[in-house]
């Protein structure tokens, strides 16, 4: 007998949709951790809209929408590292200007072709129950390069979070690791437009690794939570879409916050009970007055 939850997943597309928000999941788990500890949130978000004008371009003009982000986001990539160098403006500025620009590039790109709503909403919100066998491989392609990077590179990550003249001084290539990290951001987001569109990445990016931070302190045990928490995600998102008539997209983020809510909240108990049996611990004779 079947549980009414799992019923969606007896169809063919969602199960696909499932399997693909899942490899998502696990790649915005290991690389949205790194986001979190290095604080590079806006990037995260910058290169989220960074990715609109190639994928309105390419729509308009029928190419490889995955293909026409990707260009755009890693486009987005290497100005704000020629602005940072050759400009000398600020890591943050330097987001922000390029920010605006590819986000108003793709408004005008959307806005000068007569029939794109219905491409914009699938730019903007993602579509994750169309997800085909195709994507299915490039997203566990993603998944592993993202992985086998993350491992590749975890004792400069780590260096370059704690101080980069640490890094320097112990060869681990600070900058090297900086581009690189900036790379996996970009894998991420291009990633995971299929399954949330551009408007809704941040959020399967961040909430999960939010979620797991709340737990434990070490790197390697907060990537494997944050993947836990973001497949959790997914499901409740498409369980709460079938259910309920709404975005597919927008449901799996939303669960996704809602994880992080949670989790907040669960610790947050979890350490007040911890501290009660503490107090009594040392005052017994109060408890039992």
């Amino acid at each position: 007998m079947t549980l009414p939850l799992l019923a969606p997943f007896a169809l063919e597309f969602v199960q696909r949709g499932m399997l693909g928000g899942a490899l998502v999941a696990i790649l915005c788990g290991v690389v949205g951790t790194w986001v979190v500890i290095r604080g590079m949130a806006f990037l995260g978000e910058a290169l989220a809209h960074g990715m609109l004008p190639g994928v309105a371009l390419a729509t308009v003009l029928g190419l490889p929408v995955l293909a026409g982000g990707a260009l755009s986001a890693v486009a987005m990539s290497v100005g704000i590292g020629a602005l940072q160098r050759r400009a000398k403006l600020s890591y943050d500025t330097s987001i922000g200007l390029l920010f605006v620009s590819m986000l108003a590039l793709g408004v005008i790109i959307i806005s000068h072709s007569g029939s794109f709503a219905t491409d914009a909403t699938a730019i903007l919100f993602g579509d994750i129950l169309a997800i085909t066998q195709a994507d299915l491989i490039l997203l566990g392609a993603a998944a592993a390069l993202g992985i086998a990077v993350a491992i590749g590179f975890h004792r400069s990550f780590v260096a370059l979070a704690l101080d980069t003249r640490i890094a320097t001084v112990l060869g681990l290539r600070p900058r090297l690791a900086q581009a690189v990290l900036v790379g996996l951001v970009t894998l991420a987001v291009v990633a995971s437009y299929q399954a949330v569109g551009s408007m809704l990445v941040v959020g399967l990016l961040l909430a999960p690794a939010v979620a797991a931070g709340h737990w434990t302190t070490r790197i390697p045990t907060r990537m494997l939570l944050a993947c836990l928490f973001g497949i959790a995600a997914v499901f409740l998102g498409l369980v709460t879409s079938w259910f309920a008539a709404t975005a597919a997209g927008a449901s799996v983020a939303a669960a996704a916050i809602a994880l992080a809510l949670f989790s907040w909240v669960a610790r947050a108990a979890v350490a007040t009970r911890l501290s009660n049996r503490s107090i009594s611990a040392f005052h017994p004779m109060e408890t039992t007055r």
